[in-house]
């Protein structure tokens, strides 16, 4: 270690005078420490969930119950970012495109990303090859596909190894589909990586909604700044949509705040299998649940077998001026931020040389008083009289704790649209609740009866009858034998206004259609508000 870290360390170590009261914390953990000197310690899962989610409450004591400062490290990789190259040229040559690059830069490029108007589908294959001189051409990557599908699923990345070109040469494969237009490309500047560890990720719910699959994930830990998330599946051949959502608070209600969006896929590219599996996200994720949403549109659900995580390291630097045990203390919800002011330290610190502190798994302190940092009063509320609401229904609750309750249809047809007359009472006092509105869809089944009328012969109609009047349907799906038609379909509902007539009230309206010989997608329509009654309408002209 030179003179320089040495010093530094001996400014850094004259910190550790402060006492503190080590029984206002919840949890302790041991630190064995095998060396006098600069120490490191990873912090695992288990600590970050029980932290606060800026580790803010974090404190490092010896074992005289003195305070040891500490520097908070979280490496993140650097981004990559996307520059024009200096001049661009596409020229159509024997069974393929080239494409002539001048990158005019001497950052290093780690890949490209063509660009094309051309719509519709279709799946080629490139070679890139890069030089300095225009004359020594080295090959940097052959057989990458890129592709586009009529979902929008694309992928026009082409990624090679790190390095430094004048100029770049792509050879588009046009062999067997006709040439296709390309306009520019833009240069991937090469990023910078950091360590990351496995998160234990389990499915615990699947819905499967038309067109679309939710899975509820459990990372088993609050708090944990998740780079990515990889799904396994056995499908052989696929493109799908997906996006990233945790749940997030916001006036009182849950919501799912998407996180991250992409494009999965597995494609047989002349025999070479290409696949895309993990979605980047690089967010901190303040609960412990995750939501996938996959894009089926028509195709049959994804066989999805597991989720597995990246998060990314955090970890505690500190100066130990002796070996021995020192106790890391966690879970203070009252106590204010340590400023110990070392970031002008950080860098120095990270580079130098360190010894690996061993962490035990986080313990209960027995001096701890569980209920002293709760709010009073947090469990119940006020009183209520229960007179005025019109309907009530009991909850079974099997154990003590928090708790989750799915509305069924018949409380949600009878509770105002925003549900702010709902109440969970028990014993005549108010329980507080939050509202959580999900991406799940339930599915009710209905049948369609004929009801045709005999004065308009050309119009055919359906009668769909709900279970009860102002169910909150959103969407209809319907299913047809009938292999070619196409027919606009309006979807209303008879309604009685304040005089007693009668009125036809329009609820949709959607052209449905389909030909032979391709996939019979869903005859669906979106209502544009929620019915009132327990019947629906369908009709279209023949």
């Amino acid at each position: 270690m030179n003179r320089g870290i040495i010093s530094l360390l001996i400014v850094f170590s004259s910190g550790a005078v402060y006492a503190l009261t080590p029984n206002q914390w919840q949890f302790r953990q041991a630190i064995e420490v095998p060396e006098p000197g600069l120490v490191r310690v990873n912090l695992p899962a288990q600590t970050i969930n029980i932290a606060r989610s800026d580790l803010s409450d974090l404190r490092i004591v010896d074992a005289d119950a003195r305070e040891v400062p500490f520097l908070i490290d979280q490496p993140m990789p650097r981004a990559e970012s996307t520059v024009r190259p200096k001049d661009f040229h596409a020229e159509i040559i024997s069974g393929g495109t080239r494409l002539l690059i001048i990158t005019g830069t001497d950052l290093i490029i780690a890949g490209i990303t063509l660009e094309t108007p051309a719509g519709g589908s279709f799946i080629k294959s490139v070679r890139v090859e890069g030089s300095n001189d225009q004359k020594n051409w080295r090959t940097l990557t052959s057989g990458d596909p890129v592709f586009s599908m009529g979902n929008g699923a694309a992928k026009l990345r082409v990624q090679f190894p790190e390095g430094k070109w004048q100029f770049l040469r792509v050879v588009v494969d046009d062999s067997r589909t006709p040439p296709i237009a390309w306009t520019g490309a833009r240069l991937i500047i090469a990023g910078s990586p950091a360590p990351t560890e496995p998160v234990s990720v389990t499915i615990k719910s699947r819905d499967e909604n038309p067109g679309m699959t939710r899975l509820g994930l459990d990372l088993g830990a609050a708090n944990l700044r998740i780079a990515s998330i990889r799904i396994g599946t056995s499908e052989p051949v696929f493109t799908r949509a997906v996006t990233v959502a945790t749940p997030e608070l916001s006036e009182e209600k849950l919501h799912e705040q998407t996180l991250s969006s992409a494009v999965l896929y597995r494609v047989d590219l002349n025999g070479k299998i290409e696949a895309h599996l993990d979605i980047p996200i690089e967010k901190q994720v303040y609960g412990r649940e995750l939501v996938l949403l996959i894009d089926n549109g028509d195709s049959p659900p994804l066989l999805i077998s597991e989720v597995r995580a990246e998060r990314r390291m955090t970890r505690l630097l500190f100066f130990a001026p002796a070996a021995g045990s020192y106790n890391l203390l966690s879970a203070n919800s009252q106590c204010d931020p340590p400023r110990y002011d070392l970031s002008q330290l950080g860098d120095q610190l990270r580079r130098a040389g360190a010894a690996e502190g061993r962490l035990s798994p986080p313990a209960l302190n027995p001096a701890y008083d569980a209920a002293a940092g709760l709010p009073q009063g947090f469990a119940t509320g006020a009183k209520i009289d229960i007179t005025p609401w019109k309907f009530r229904k009991p909850v079974q609750v099997a154990k003590a704790g928090a708790q989750q309750l799915e509305l069924d249809p018949d409380v949600l047809a009878r509770a105002m649209p925003d549900l702010r007359d709902v109440r969970v009472v028990s014993e005549e006092v108010q329980l507080p609740y939050l509202i959580e509105r999900t991406s799940i869809n339930r599915t009710v089944t209905l049948t369609a009866a004929s009801a045709n009328d005999r004065e308009r012969p050309k119009v055919s109609r359906w009668q769909l009858k709900l279970p009860q009047a102002a169910i909150p349907i959103t969407r209809i799906t319907c299913a047809s034998d009938s292999s070619l038609f196409e027919r606009t379909f309006r979807i209303w509902e008879e309604l009685t206004d304040e005089r007693g007539d009668k009125c036809a009230d329009e609820l949709a309206q959607e052209t449905w259609r389909r030909v032979p010989n391709q996939p019979a997608g869903q005859l669906a329509a979106s209502l544009e508000r929620t019915p009132r009654s327990d019947t629906i309408l369908i009709e279209t002209d023949n």
